[in-house]
């Protein structure tokens, strides 16, 4: 046997019973317990299960295996989420080798967890109202804890990178490739059309070169659109924009729109939907007058600006508009109507005064945090799916994860397990920085009278003792909040 005793397979012997009480069950305080019991006060399985209840059937008499819990696949999404993992695959491999992550599922060690097909079932099962009803449930959490006022909105989008490649686009009227058009310029510039990278430089060089979505598509994801991504490279990319409560940082809404869409395009409808979700989470209240509104300034940048959204937003919705006019210097208002005139005039009022400034630095804070949570942290920049419908059944689940975490991040000071460790990895740091403070007074010649005590000093305040690394805390990448 050795000096050692081996651990693996060829040596331990197998049980044959095993009760359930000898099962190792892992920490019962941690993060996932605490959301679980979050979860359990809002009441997250039930109301999944009744707005999932028309969707699947009853009993197991048409044969087949029973469905997985929709609230077990909400649940593993949401893991996917505070565990930064973009993948499904990923998804799925964590939730079946944590017994933590088991246990905050419901699962026990013998019994298995979902494959990653599960997820594309799941999909393909629930329609997009079901996602929008489980993400209400949990806005109705944020506001039974407070964190959804309502009163200042804030809008914004971003990019994602579609699961396409620009190599694969087609001409829309020719179904022509791109590579094979490119080829076919070459050969007429005289350039040799059998070496690639010939052909790459003379793309790259030649004259009047454009690739517009008007021309070109994948057909792969036709959803898919060309334009830049975050760091300005040219690819295949979507727009997510997200309507955010300012004063909490709580995603109100949240939708992935084609890489092309303008940001003004149909604007006002979703922003009128968004104030509607808000007051209706709030409901009618007898302190309440009807000429007031619960949702105060829309807060959005330059590229927002549009003088007939904003007339709608103004008057059916009652809200008061902070965007910028990014044409103010040459925008002739003796040309406009007298209601877009107004709208204009009253939205570059707001930006000067002192509370539309305050509101435009925590557009730039609130906002841009959370698509760095969701796109960054949540790893969900880049997109495994195709197709804008299934994109926006998984994008809404990073949304719900989010806006949970900013409970957890109120009630335990810590919004992700991630970030729970990197907190706990500080503390332990910072008492070792204290040791060492300690170590170098002892040093320098502490008077004590009993050299016992000195001894014992010494010995429990020395470096060498605590040594794990540098002393300073290293800052949590994936923190809900500053």
């Amino acid at each position: 046997m050795g000096k050692f005793r081996r651990k693996d397979q060829q040596s331990v012997q197998e049980e044959l019973w095993l009760r359930p009480q000898e099962l190792v069950r892992g920490p019962q305080d941690g993060f996932y317990s605490k959301l679980n019991g979050v979860l359990a006060k809002l009441g997250f399985t039930e109301s999944v299960h009744r707005h999932c209840a028309p969707y699947y059937k009853t009993g197991t008499s048409g044969g087949g295996r029973p469905p997985v819990d929709p609230a077990v696949m909400f649940k593993m999404l949401v893991v996917g989420f505070l565990e930064g993992l973009g993948s499904e695959r990923g998804i799925a491999s964590r939730c079946a080798d944590s017994l933590t992550i088991r246990r905050f599922l419901g699962y026990s060690l013998t019994e298995p967890t979902p494959e990653h097909s599960s997820f594309t079932v799941f999909r393909q099962r629930l329609p997009q109202e079901v996602f929008d009803a489980v993400h209400l449930e949990v806005l109705k959490g944020l506001k039974a804890h407070g964190l959804l006022k309502g009163r200042h909105l804030g809008v914004d989008s971003s990019v994602i990178e579609a699961n396409a490649s620009l190599s694969g686009l087609v001409s829309r009227n020719t179904e022509e490739s791109y590579r094979e058009y490119v080829r076919g310029l070459a050969q007429q510039a005289g350039v040799d059309a059998d070496d690639a990278a010939a052909v790459a430089r003379f793309d790259r060089k030649r004259e009047g070169r454009r690739t517009s979505n008007q021309e070109w598509y994948n057909p792969d994801d036709p959803d898919a659109k060309i334009g830049r991504t975050k760091h300005g490279a040219c690819d295949m990319v979507h727009k997510p924009e997200h309507i955010v409560d300012l004063e909490s940082g709580a995603i109100v809404s949240a939708e992935v729109r084609p890489g092309d869409a303008g940001d003004t395009a149909g604007l006002s409808s979703r922003v009128i939907e968004a104030v509607e979700t808000v007051e209706d989470l709030h409901g009618a209240e007898p302190s309440d007058e009807d000429r007031e509104r619960r949702v105060q300034s829309l807060t959005g940048d330059k590229g927002f600006h549009d003088a007939v959204a904003l007339a709608v937003i103004q008057h059916e919705a009652g809200v008061r508009t902070v965007i910028g006019d990014p044409n103010a210097s040459r925008r002739r208002l003796d040309r406009l109507e007298p209601e877009l005139r107004t709208a204009v005039q009253n939205a570059a009022r707001a930006v000067q005064s002192k509370s539309g400034k305050r509101l435009l630095k925590l557009r730039g804070e609130k906002i841009e945090r959370g698509f760095a949570h969701v796109l960054d942290c949540g790893d969900l920049r880049r997109t495994t799916l195709r197709g804008l419908v299934r994109i926006n059944k998984r994008y809404l689940c990073g949304i719900i994860a989010f806006n949970l975490s900013l409970i957890m991040r109120k009630l335990t000071g810590w919004g992700t397990p991630r970030q729970t460790a990197a907190a706990a990895k500080a503390l332990w740091r910072a008492l070792i920085r204290l040791m060492h403070g300690l170590f170098d007074l002892l040093k320098r010649g502490s008077s004590l009278k009993s050299a016992a005590l000195e001894n014992i000093l010494i010995y429990w305040c020395s470096p060498s003792r605590w040594s794990c690394g540098p002393v300073f805390p290293v800052a949590a990448r994936f923190s809900t909040g500053s």
